[in-house]
Formats: C-alpha cells, structure tokens, sequence
C-alpha cells in the first residue's frame, strides 16, 4: 500500500470510531494549545515590549554611577558617585560622536499638579530634560512645541506635559491646555506643549508626567545629592559599540579615574534591557514547555490505550489482510499512520487555539499580533514523535499477529 492509501484507511478508522478518537485528540490540542499559546503570549508580550523601547531605540544607552556590587577580592566595593551637573554637561559638550547627548534629571515622582480648583493625586512625576531629550527618548509632541537650547539653559518657567495631566486638569482638551499655567507645589509653570500618548510601561504611566527646563529642575529640586542621567542616541545603531567606547574613555577623564581604578560608571544598551527580559522569561518557558508536555505524556498513554484496543478490535481484519498478502512492514505502516494522524489532527486543532489564546492575552496586554512560526514548528514536530511513540508498540502488536489465528478472533 502506498502512503495516500495507508492516510485513506486511517482516516476511515477514525471516523469508525470517532467518539475515543476525538477524545483523545482533544487530549493532545489541549495539550499542544497550553504549549503554543503560552509560548505565543510570552514572546508577543517581549516583541511588544521591544516596540515601547524602541522609544530608547537598540542606538542608545543610558549612563549611571555604578551600583554596589558587594564584596570583590575581600575589599567592599562602593557604588560611584552621582554625576553632577557639570559633569553631566561637560560629557555633552565633549562628546564629539555622530550622536544626540541628553542631560536630565528627576525632580519628583509624586507631585502634586493644581490648574485652578482642578488638583491631580499626588502621584505625577516631574522631570528636568534639555532641548535634547525627547529626540533622544523618541518622545513626540502632539501640540505646542519642545524647549529650546535657551530656556533649557537660562531656566524658563515653563512645562510640557502628558496626556494625564490634561485629562485630569483639563477635560482632556489638549488645546485648552497651552498657555495655561499650572502649578507645582508654588512653582507657576505655563504650558508650550502637550506630549503623545505613550500608554504605561513596567506599571508606570507615560502620560501621568510634567517636564520642565533642566535649569529650572536644578533651581527648584536639585541638591548636591541630585544625579544627572546622561541619555546618548547614535546616528548609527551599527556604532553603538564604538560609541560606548568613546564614551567610557571621555567619562574617565571627566570622572578623573585613575588608570588603575575601574570605572565608577555603567553603561546599559537598551537592547540589552531586552535581553534582561528574554533571560527572566526563560522559566516562564519551561513551566510552559512542561505544563504541554506533562498533557502530552497522557494523550500519549491514552493514544497508545486506543490504539491497542483498535489491534483488537481489528484482528479478524488483520487476518484477512494478511491471507491476501500484506506484509509486515504494510501493517505496522498502517498503524502507525493512523496514530500519527490522530496526534497531527490534535496538533492541529491545538496550535489554532494556541495562537488565538496566546495572541488575545497579547491584544489585552495591549501587544501585537504575532504568528510564531519556530513553536508551531516544534509542536508539529512533537505531535509526529507522541504519534510515533505511541502507536509503534500496538504497530508491532498488530504486525506479529498470526494469520490464521487472527483468522479465527471472534
């Protein structure tokens, strides 16, 4: 017999006995959906993510003080000293690399915004940020305009706020908003601009923020403790590393390190915050890949169980074949084809509820759609080896079966 012939006599037995059979192929997509959709929800949720960074971009990076590490070589290790506002603006003036250098600060992360009677919870987050920082941040303005160089500089009493702010102060009417002053604490700010929606990120709202010239922020907020964060976008992804490079070069010497001393700072690629994720979603895979596999080992037993029922149910049939010249080989082909079959089918129904489940998680986290090719690939792949595993011991069964005694099974 032929392949299409051995899939036609497979199917026929199938819908022979189509009730054990969907059975245990509901067993097999249950367990084939756990692996799929979980698998899908989990690498929509990083390539989604790696979408809200790209706000970052894979050409940036962000350098802080280095933070404590605990002990190395018996000596405690410190973490590096703030950067300072000169130091900060120092490093922007000298780097010299096809690239935007940005200089902010964070003045506070639960302010208080009052417009009139109107009164936010105490919860916006104020930031100072140079002309640069949008730009770098891949932030855009949805109406009015950024600060320039001079009120950047100089320490101009203005603001650009998020859309939060303007649904909470505002009515949600973004036009009403420009030009209208806004206090923080007793700072009297007048708003030039209203910044796009940008939704939350690691349980923080994007929109729930007020910006202010960074002299301003150094003026109102700042302290000798006061970090400056030092934000760097490259022309040029491909450069990255030759811009970190440069870049530890021109901090040692404005850090005034010593050649043996290690650097006091660090520098974090945003694509490496990707990684970060990927490296603590691996558990979230194995418990995914053993939840599908632990419901796969019992679709398995209970494929096998079908399978041999349907040996005995079937020797009369065997018999028959036999005295009319199938071999071995035909017989045990046949059997394992349908096995693998029944496993394919479950596969199949599993991996179009798996990519639907996994990709309406995505869609309420608020994700794209994405198809993900290597896991169906895998499930695939699996469902072939649980049909093989399962139907060769019945295969070889039904294969030694006698004839002639299968001749007179009753």
């Amino acid at each position: 017999m032929d392949f299409l012939e051995n899939v036609r006599l497979a199917l026929n037995s199938i819908r022979g006995n189509i009730l054990r059979s969907v059975l245990t192929l509901m067993i097999i997509a249950f367990g084939i959906m756990a692996l799929v959709g979980i698998l899908t929800a989990i690498d929509s949720a990083i390539y989604s993510l790696s979408d809200n960074l790209s706000s970052l971009g894979a050409n940036s990076f962000d350098i802080v003080p280095r933070d404590s590490r605990g002990r190395r070589g018996g000596v405690q290790e410190k973490r590096g000293e703030n950067f300072t506002y000169k130091q900060a603006m120092d490093f922007k003036e000298a780097f010299n690399f096809p690239a935007q250098t940005s200089v902010s600060m964070n003045c506070s992360s639960n302010a208080a915004i009052r417009y009139g009677e109107e009164k936010t919870n105490p919860n916006v987050r104020v930031s100072g940020i140079d002309e640069a920082y949008l730009d770098t941040k891949g932030i855009e303005v949805e109406l009015g305009r950024n600060f320039n160089t001079r009120e950047a500089l100089n320490g101009s009493n203005i603001a650009i706020i998020g859309k939060d702010i303007v649904k909470l102060l505002f009515k949600d009417n973004a036009e009403k908003a420009l030009d209208q002053v806004i206090s923080v604490g007793n700072i009297k700010l007048k708003v030039i601009g209203v910044l796009k929606s940008r939704g939350s990120s690691i349980n923080q709202s994007e929109d729930r923020q007020v910006l202010i010239p960074l002299q301003t922020g150094k003026r109102y907020f700042g302290s000798d403790r006061t970090n400056y964060n030092i934000l760097v976008a490259v022309n040029d992804a491909t450069e990255i590393d030759n811009a970190t490079a440069e870049a530890t070069g021109l901090l040692r010497n404005i850090r005034r390190l010593k050649a043996a001393e290690e650097n006091d700072f660090e520098i974090t690629k945003s694509d490496s915050l990707i990684g970060i994720i990927r490296e603590n979603t691996v558990y979230f895979r194995l418990a995914a890949v053993g939840i599908g596999l632990i419901t796969l080992i019992g679709a398995a037993i209970g494929l096998m169980n079908i399978m041999l029922v349907s040996v005995t149910e079937r020797t009369r049939e065997i018999g028959i074949c036999k005295a009319i010249g199938a071999t071995r080989q035909s017989i045990m082909t046949q059997f394992l084809t349908e096995a693998v079959l029944i496993s394919l089918l479950g596969g199949l129904l599993g991996i179009v509820l798996g990519v639907l489940i996994g990709n309406v998680v995505t869609y309420l986290m608020g994700g794209n759609f994405l198809f993900p090719w290597a896991w169906i690939t895998i499930a695939v792949i699996t469902c072939t080896v649980v049909g093989l595993v399962s139907g060769l011991y019945p295969a070889l069964k039904a294969a030694r079966l006698d004839p002639i005694e299968s001749l007179r099974y009753e």
